[in-house]
């Protein structure tokens, strides 16, 4: 009778043993983070969309790239530096050519029509001003102009405007007289300066980067007259960051 009893005892006491060691288990694995429970997120790599984008260059032979291949021309190039922004200008219509002025510009437009673009440049003058045309013409004109460019990007008016170079530092403008020919182009630009200004159009200088550059070794066309290449890289680093925040404003 006493082994019975001391038998029951001993099964009871380990029965009770195994109970308390289940619930420290319990307890242990209920305080564990729920964090170490948690797989880590899996970062998804963001993937930039590309956005295009119609450019129409208005202007005359530094629009086109008069002396240089047609991947050197400012518009060209600019619609290459915008690209690593995914911005592709799909299409870039350059309506330009050498010698026009503004009348020529403007017949050019009636002639050919154009549609809307989402963006527009204007640069025009340097022929009306070397051909001594009437500058009360070209004030209005040029006011014609900037009216039509506005209407051509439609309704966001992404619209902006390029200075006139000064050819007088060019061997090809060594025949004028310096001072006077830098005077009257000064005397353009602040009219086309004061006009962008009035419509809240961005105008960029590149006429100081004319001068700094000069002549100097490949800074000229192999006609010693426009721009090389190299210079239009320089003019495309004012332009770039002017077309980038205008295309990336809301209503593109």
């Amino acid at each position: 009778m006493a082994l019975l009893l001391i038998t029951i005892f001993m099964i009871s006491s380990c029965s009770n043993d195994n109970m308390n060691i289940e619930d420290e288990m319990l307890v242990i694995e209920d305080q564990m983070p729920v964090e170490d429970l948690v797989e880590d997120p899996v970062e998804v790599p963001v993937v930039s969309e590309q956005v295009n984008y119609t450019y129409l260059a208005l202007g005359d032979s530094y629009t086109i790239g008069q002396g240089v291949t047609n991947p050197m021309r400012w518009p060209i190039q600019l619609k290459s530096r915008l690209k690593s922004d995914s911005i592709n200008l799909q299409e870039v219509n350059i309506l330009a050519r050498t010698g026009w002025t503004t009348t020529a510009l403007l017949n050019a437009i009636a002639s050919e029509k154009p549609k809307n673009h989402n963006l527009v440049s204007l640069l025009i003058g340097v022929n009306n001003q070397y051909q001594n045309l009437s500058f009360t013409s070209f004030k209005n004109e040029f006011d014609e102009l900037l009216n039509i460019s506005l209407a051509l990007s439609g309704k966001t008016k992404k619209v902006f405007v390029v200075s006139i170079p000064d050819y007088g530092v060019t061997p090809f403008g060594a025949g004028f007289r310096r001072q006077p020919l830098a005077d009257e182009i000064d005397m353009y630009n602040a009219y086309i300066k004061e006009k962008c200004d009035q419509f809240e159009v961005p105008f960029i200088d590149v006429t100081y980067l004319s001068r700094q550059l000069g002549d100097s070794k490949g800074a000229l066309a192999d006609d010693n007259l426009h721009p090389s290449g190299s210079q239009y890289s320089k003019w495309v680093d004012l332009i770039y960051p002017v077309a980038l925040e205008l295309l990336r404003k809301s209503g593109s």
